[in-house]
């Protein structure tokens, strides 16, 4: 599957809707029951630390099982993993609307674990194929089009808690999980009649290790600073709802205050790809989105030396602040790692993109899981202003490091850059050998590299 020069061909065009989509409907399933998940299971007896548990598992089982899926999605076929995920994830989801007819706080409870886990298995599963899919079919515009479809996943988290918030007002607690459940399946049955079948180059399995990969130092940071950014998002997520019951807001108003993060970060990833596709080295950007998620949690909180009572509109800002910090950590993070990968010699198959591609769910599931789950008790036992405290710590780590990292070898096209991107579509267009590509990633420009050994 080969772009026209210039823009992409109908094919391509086919395969970036459909996985667009799959990327619109994860977003949506893991945050359609944010703002009335916590009333429901507080009104069974749950506490919030137990219901930020519940959102934690769905995480903790794509960090258990990404990395497998991502190593082996080739064997079984990205397409089959795609559609497969979709239906499991699917009937799940439908599921989980029914737990409100359940009695009792511990059966509650734990058939939300239960069904939680194999919803993400299910979203893990397609959420990968997506990814190794995206490399695959786009290898000379990685960066732009994995922007882009973060737009999807953008609006997904968007539209996920505002219309989880409608519909439940409307129908109660198992009409948002029907509607959701009955979109994934007829996505899944677009999927498998639409989408062409994806085309890679060959493999070489020997080289396709998940720790050897970690060894790298900078997709070691990358792993690090992807987590500690979906931290940020999972304390968000279980304890925003609890925080913002000071305001008094009406659903459709609280379902609006969970959309400000995601537009953000809707609205800024494609212009982060732009600038890592062009001239701006991907860790140079990973400080600066620490630093905004760090002004995020002040205002929202606010801290205690801010002197402040906390306000809406603070709220407001600071919400709409993280998303733009969560754009320049997430989108650099994959495209830094990807290239970090090539440039050590891994090969450029869907072996390594599903690898780098598992990894990057695999650290932001784990992020996700940590950050619900710690979020509950520290909201239990010190409150939302001070539990906060931990995530700031965490990013003020991540900027420092991020910083030693771009200064001590992050000059401009050095290990990626245009002149991957250049090389890549060279490859793509039968041009040049794949040891260009390689090279390109080392460093050099276009031209220097054209001469590449094979």
């Amino acid at each position: 599957m080969t772009s026209t020069e210039g823009g992409l061909t109908g094919q391509q065009w086919v395969t970036l809707f459909c996985i667009g989509s799959v990327h619109f409907c994860a977003a949506i399933c893991v945050s359609i029951q944010a703002p009335f998940y916590p009333q429901e299971a507080e009104a069974k007896g749950a506490t919030v630390t137990e219901h930020g548990l519940v959102f934690g598992s769905f995480e903790l089982t794509a960090f258990l099982v990404s990395p497998a899926l991502g190593k082996y999605v080739d064997k079984i076929g990205p397409k089959t993993v795609l559609n497969s995920g979709i239906v499991v994830a699917a009937a799940s989801c439908i599921l989980f609307g029914l737990l409100h007819l359940l009695q009792g706080r511990w059966l509650f409870i734990g058939l939300s674990f239960l069904l939680r886990i194999v919803e993400s298995m299910g979203a893990s599963a397609a959420t990968v194929a997506a990814f190794s899919i995206t490399a695959a079919a786009f290898p000379s515009r990685v960066a732009t089009t994995f922007a882009t479809l973060e737009i999807f996943y953008g609006l997904g988290f968007i539209v996920g808690p505002l219309i989880g918030s409608l519909l439940y007002s409307v129908g109660g607690f198992v009409l948002p999980f029907a509607v959701m459940g009955g979109v994934l399946l007829c996505d899944g049955l677009l999927i498998f009649c639409a989408m062409p079948k994806v085309t890679a180059p060959s493999m070489d399995k020997s080289k396709g290790k998940v720790l050897k990969v970690l060894r790298v130092p900078d997709v070691l940071l990358d792993s690090f600073s992807i987590a500690a950014t979906s931290i940020s998002m999972g304390f968000y997520q279980a304890t925003l709802e609890p925080h913002l019951r000071q305001f008094e807001l009406s659903a459709l108003v609280l379902g609006l205050m969970f959309v400000l993060s995601g537009l953000m970060y809707m609205l800024s990833a494609p212009l982060v790809g732009r600038l890592c596709d062009s001239r701006v080295h991907p860790k140079r950007l990973i400080g600066p989105g620490s630093a905004a998620i760090i002004a995020s949690y002040l205002l929202v909180g606010p801290m205690p030396f801010v002197r402040a009572q906390p306000k809406l509109w603070m709220c407001i800002v600071g919400l709409l602040i993280h998303g733009i910090g969560m754009a320049l950590i997430l989108v650099p993070c994959f495209i830094d790692a990807l290239r970090e990968a090539l440039a050590r010699g891994f090969p450029d198959d869907i072996t390594t993109y599903g690898i780098i591609s598992g990894l990057w769910l695999s650290t932001f599931s784990l992020g996700a899981c940590i950050g619900p789950s710690i979020a509950g008790a520290l909201y239990d036992s010190v409150g939302f202003s001070l539990g906060s405290l931990a995530t700031i710590g965490l990013h003020l780590v991540v900027m420092v490091v991020s910083v030693v990292f771009a200064s001590r070898g992050a000059r401009p096209q050095q290990r990626g850059g245009a002149a991957v991107e250049e090389a890549a579509a060279m490859l793509e267009a039968g041009q040049a050998p794949k040891a260009v590509v390689v090279a390109a990633a080392r460093g050099g420009s276009a031209e220097q590299v054209a001469t590449a050994p094979v």
